[in-house]
């Protein structure tokens, strides 16, 4: 297993100084435009090859040549409206070699086909495969319509080939098939096929595909507004500070009176909304109003990831909201952590990840070594060797060994998971909330000729310390789902200098996969998983206020290297 390391160059950013009721914003340089007297922190990951640092981000197969139909001993098709063939054949080709290498578990190409042919029958009940004395077998009412030799269990081109010519008759035999359409075909296919797989793995059509890299990616250039309407005007509302407004003096509250010289005067939200966005580096002018005065601000629209950090101060601490992680989660923290130093008697942070689904797997990686000096942020291990290798990050603590508290709750799940194990395990803050949802399982995608999404789960996530995520999810050293009360003695306990969670985080770190589940269920017991209240910011604070308290807690975690009591 390779390691990848991630070295973490720090130089400190300006801060800006902006805040609004306690919330901080923050401008975000491109790389390729630094301004002279500005500096920001630069993330540098190095790949030590590229089978040892691959990430879950998109991986796009080669589009194979599609094969001509086999020959069929039985046929009777009825004429009529056809699919696209080509079209059919490029997209099974391209998933069955995709998925061969890459999913947990070892399948033949002859599985996968059969799984998927199954889903005919759930698009028209009347349609059926089955395989008999070397022949796959198509019936239509009970009647055989088609027959074609087995291809041989890993032949990529000959199942592709046997789908395909199966899918074009069933389609001339089935109404049914016919009105769901060619893109229901595949989704039907396909939704068959990953049922015999992990609940993560999936197709996605090429209308939500779209939607889906826009999300993590930024999608088309836009201008980085959010516009509302007050009083029958458009007006801006807020100011994404990853897109190229921020730089700008566009601010939230100003009136929208004209796009591109087209007035917004009587037009609708959605209308408006939709004249900022156009082609990457395309020009929009944008002509604004406040107190009375008006002025126009002309910019180069660009792709604007989602913010995805918020961040307010609350007494001596700082809280740190992660939403999600996306393609600029690392960066926008980056910018928090610098701003966060500067606060006067800051003591401690909070990260709040409570509803965190997760997100890009290398964007925690990076986030970690914001607040790491060096060690092990998470491990993966698939069967295909670049999904099979260890996250280690090195380079620097931005916050310089300040106390911190990670929230997690029941719905804090994946990438969330993998930064609250890397800072836990590392001894490098302490979680507080209930057991989190579980989710350790990484999905790598291809993109297919037609523009669609596979997703496919090709690893699985150990914590530093050698734990699986999946299923056991990250339990919490100060348990708030137990109730006020049982809070309230863990502080106590705490603040005498013991931990009542010492059992169930030991328990949970001895666990190693093949995993027994009974054993994950009785761990998960000691804290159930819930949504995060008001709470577990109380216990934050008080575990930030009394050092005894917070140390304690840390104390919960196993030193490295100590061996499990026993297997998974």
């Amino acid at each position: 297993m390779k390691r990848c390391r991630f070295p973490v160059i720090i130089l400190r950013p300006q801060s800006r100084g902006r805040e609004n009721m306690g919330m901080w914003r923050r401008r975000i340089s491109t790389l390729g435009h630094i301004p002279r007297d500005t500096i920001v922190l630069l993330l540098v990951i190095v790949r030590l090859t590229t089978a040892a640092c691959a990430d879950d981000m998109p991986t796009t197969p080669r589009t194979p040549t599609p094969q001509p139909p086999m020959h069929e001993d039985s046929v009777d098709t009825i004429e009529g409206a056809s699919m696209d063939l080509g079209v059919i054949s490029s997209v099974i080709q391209a998933s069955l070699s995709f998925l061969q290498p890459r999913t947990l578990d070892s399948h033949e190409i002859r599985d996968f086909a059969l799984w998927g042919l199954n889903g005919l029958s759930a698009l028209d009940p009347s349609l059926s495969i089955e395989e008999q004395h070397g022949f796959l077998q198509l019936a239509a009412t009970q009647k055989t319509v088609l027959a074609l030799p087995v291809p041989t269990a890993d032949d990529v081109p000959g199942w592709s080939a046997a789908i395909t010519r199966i899918l074009d008759v069933a389609w001339h035999n089935s109404p049914a098939m016919r009105s769901t359409g060619q893109d229901g075909v595949l989704q039907g296919f396909f939704d068959e096929l990953f049922n015999h797989l992990d609940p993560y793995s999936r197709y996605v059509p090429p209308g939500a595909a779209v939607s889906d890299r826009s999300t993590r990616t930024g999608g088309e250039g836009t201008a980085g507004l959010t516009l509302g309407v007050d009083h029958h005007a458009i007006i801006i509302t807020a100011v994404n500070a990853n897109g190229p407004a921020w730089p700008t003096t566009l601010a939230a509250g100003q009136i929208v009176r004209a796009i591109n010289g087209r007035p917004t005067e009587s037009r609708s939200l959605e209308t408006v909304t939709s004249w900022l966005n156009g082609p990457n580096g395309s020009l929009v002018r944008i002509m604004v109003e406040s107190k009375g005065r008006r002025s126009t601000v002309t910019l180069h629209r660009a792709s604007t990831p989602p913010e995805t950090v918020f961040a307010y101060t609350s007494g001596k601490h700082v809280v740190l909201h992660i939403t999600a992680f996306s393609a600029n989660t690392a960066e926008e923290m980056s910018q928090y952590l610098d701003e966060a130093m500067n606060v006067p008697g800051i003591s401690g942070l909070i990260i709040d990840l409570r509803g965190n689904r997760g997100g890009v797997l290398q964007q925690a990686v990076t986030t970690s070594a914001l607040m790491l000096d060096h060690g092990v942020a998470a491990i993966t291990q698939g069967r295909d060797p670049q999904a099979n290798h260890v996250w280690a990050v090195q380079g620097g603590d931005m916050t310089n060994g300040l106390p911190i508290i990670i929230l997690v709750d029941g719905r804090t799940a994946s990438a969330a998971e993998i930064l609250a194990a890397a800072l836990a395990d590392q001894k490098r803050g302490v979680v507080i909330g209930s057991a989190t949802l579980g989710k350790g399982l990484v999905q790598t995608i291809g993109q297919m000729p037609n523009g669609a999404e596979l997703f496919v789960t090709w690893s699985r996530v150990l914590a530093p310390l050698g734990w699986p995520l999946q299923g056991l999810g990250v339990m919490p050293q100060v348990c708030t789902s137990l109730g006020e009360s049982e809070l309230e003695r863990q502080l106590q306990d705490l603040a005498e200098g013991s931990a009542d969670s010492r059992e169930w985080i030991a328990a949970a770190r001895q666990i190693r996969y093949p995993v027994d589940l009974a054993r994950i269920l009785t761990i998960r017991k000691a804290c159930p998983a819930a949504i995060g209240t008001d709470g577990d910011l109380d216990a934050a604070h008080s575990l930030l206020d009394n050092p005894v308290e917070y140390h304690a807690a840390l104390a919960t975690i196993p030193e490295e290297g100590a061996t499990p009591a026993g297997g998974g």
